[in-house]
């Protein structure tokens, strides 16, 4: 790894990965290190067995790469929310 980062930093490299829908392309954006960095830090400041779980749930995860998503980019509402009617109270 060519870069160093503090505690924090680290900690939240590691949540975002953790998270399922956070993107590697953000955590490249944000951190300036590539997806392949992200697993090396997950490898060296995980217990082994949590991050055998991690490689393993993330593996192929469309979610976690921007060009496998099936929504269009830059497009985060999910096709199931409901619309918003410029906030104007329903009739009753």
């Amino acid at each position: 790894m060519k870069t160093s980062f503090s505690i924090e930093q680290i900690d939240r490299i590691i949540e975002m990965a953790w998270e399922d829908r956070t993107p590697f392309d953000v955590i490249t954006f944000q951190f300036g290190i590539s997806e392949q960095e992200v697993i090396e830090i997950m490898r060296t400041e995980m217990k082994l067995s949590s991050f055998k779980m991690w490689r393993k749930r993330v593996s192929g995860r469309s979610t976690k790469h921007l060009k496998k998503r099936d929504f269009v980019k830059g497009s985060f509402k999910s096709t199931r929310q409901k619309n918003i009617t410029h906030n104007k109270i329903s009739k009753r």
